[in-house]
């Protein structure tokens, strides 16, 4: 048993002044008072980031290494800045890639596997190979029935390219459905919602937007509160006015949640990297094709954390999109806070969000 002294901790819900977090094998076991031995911590102590899409870091794209090696080394670049749970997420591949990323996922201590396509609409592909893009096939759905038994699992889908009946399928086999890459209309993505899906990948990007006769998949994920929304506060994905009305918007009990979508160059010097055979350039803190297109986020979850918060978002508001509340999007019960037999997943933080220090299941990262 361990505990940790610090001037505040957040616990998810509630701020404790001068208390100490009690940690026994790897759990949250108390926040109490101040303890005889604690641990200073001279800043203040918060839960670990949670993110839900993952495409690399630290060199390492998940599609041009699906290994339980190339997983580790994106988890270690991402602890380095405070997110203690992540799912990896690869983008639209082959059959064979996409394979060797659900055996290698499962093989590991990740928590989990985002497959973003191949099931998703041509006209918002984004980035995604055009060539691999596609509508799915009975076997395609097996695939992913499976691997749920293997691996938590995020499929992200266009909701007009896969059947409701394919997408009440997967979400009785514990697949997380999200939509996204999709011109998607509202009725399309509530009827979607009705089949089981209870995500949206990455709003606003990539999907048919809101129309004042045309709510769209954008206005899908704000109305219909049973459907989560992760969104990139990277100052380039979303205008921040944008990020601003969102937030004011979203209906609930789902909410809104903010994810990295980060690639590989988080934690490295790397100008570029290549996916699917194309090159993609890292300037400005933009990741873009040739074209321009963006091509991922340049950001870890904490930087999201940041802008979020310098635009208004309170601090403890700012920390759930990125804890508790991917966690409970995920239907998580053991991750996104401080209480009683949770994970002991932590962060030393100073009150400007400055990363001190990282803790994983009680041991530092």
């Amino acid at each position: 048993m361990t505990a940790f002294r610090a001037p505040r901790i957040f616990d998810g819900t509630c701020w404790h002044d001068d208390a100490c977090l009690v940690v026994e094998d790897g759990r949250i076991a108390a926040i109490t008072r101040p303890m005889a031995g604690a641990v200073p911590v001279s800043g203040w102590i918060v839960p670990g980031l949670v993110d839900l899409q993952v495409n690399g870091g630290g060199g390492v794209l998940l599609n041009n290494d699906p290994t339980p090696e190339g997983i580790a080394r994106i988890q270690a670049a991402h602890a380095q800045h405070g997110t203690t749970s992540l799912m990896v997420t690869l983008i639209t591949d082959t059959a064979e890639v996409t394979a060797s990323a659900i055996k290698a996922a499962a093989a590991t201590d990740v928590m989990g596997l985002h497959l973003e396509g191949p099931h998703l609409a041509l006209s918002r592909k984004g980035t995604h190979d055009p060539a691999l893009v596609r509508p799915p096939q009975p076997q395609d759905i097996d695939v992913m029935v499976a691997a749920a038994a293997q691996v938590r699992l995020i499929c992200t889908l266009a909701p007009e390219v896969v059947a409701p009946a394919d997408i009440r399928r997967l979400a009785d086999a514990g697949v997380t459905v999200s939509l996204g890459h999709s011109d998607a209309t509202f009725a399309q993505a509530c009827a979607a919602a009705d089949a089981g899906a209870r995500m949206v990948t990455h709003v606003f990007n990539a999907m048919s937007q809101l129309a004042h006769r045309a709510p769209g998949l954008v206005g899908a994920a704000l109305e219909d509160g049973r459907l989560w929304a992760g969104l990139i506060a990277d100052g380039f994905h979303v205008d921040d006015a944008a990020l601003r009305i969102a937030m004011r918007a979203k209906d609930g009990p789902a909410r809104l949640f903010l994810v990295s979508d980060a690639m590989s160059t988080v934690g490295t010097q790397d100008d570029g990297f290549m996916l699917n055979g194309r090159q993609i350039y890292r300037k400005g803190g933009r990741l873009t094709l040739a074209d321009g297109t963006l091509a991922g986020a340049d950001i870890a979850l904490i930087d999201a954390v940041r802008h979020a918060h310098a635009l208004g978002v309170p601090v403890e508001e700012a920390l759930r999109m990125a804890t508790a509340y991917p966690a409970a999007a995920m239907g998580d019960a053991t991750r996104g806070g401080l209480r009683v037999g949770q994970r002991a997943d932590f962060l030393h933080l100073s009150p400007d969000l400055a990363l001190r220090g990282v803790w994983i299941a009680g041991v530092p990262a």
